[in-house]
């Protein structure tokens, strides 16, 4: 099975330069917790619905001057659409990724594999594993 398999396709860019009130409305329509964060077409980032209430909301910030970029942090993490899942599992377990961004040959956003594409796709022991990997202590 390939990263194509079990991604959801519908997956779209949050611009670098989109400002966060932007994002969350992006992610309301989308009904997702995470977008990939672009710039001139390429990835930067990830953003979280979570980035935009900690990051930015808590810390007395207005969501609608503060720009997706702006919370871009380290180094973003995707997989080839081709990619076998076991590669998939093995990257999001390693550095504890819930939201992986999938790309084509061209390096162009295809889809996003989430914690739910995994539990839809894979066998129960593999979900186990993969939940117990990846879940933090805050």
């Amino acid at each position: 099975m390939k990263a194509r398999d079990i991604m959801h396709a519908d997956a779209e860019w949050i611009p670098a330069d989109e400002t966060l009130d932007r994002a969350a409305q992006m992610m309301r329509r989308l009904d997702v917790g995470g977008l990939p964060i672009g710039n001139n077409d390429r990835l930067v980032g990830m953003l979280t619905d979570r980035d935009i209430v900690v990051k930015c909301v808590a810390m007395g910030h207005d969501p609608s001057k503060v720009r997706a970029g702006d919370l871009a942090e380290g180094t973003p993490r995707w997989v080839s659409d081709d990619a076998d899942v076991s590669e998939v599992l093995t990257m999001m377990e390693r550095d504890q990724i819930k939201r992986l961004p999938v790309v084509d040959a061209n390096k162009r956003l295809v889809g996003m594999i989430c914690e739910s594409d995994i539990a839809k796709n894979l066998t129960d022991a593999q979900v186990a594993k993969f939940v117990s990997a990846v879940s933090v202590p805050h």
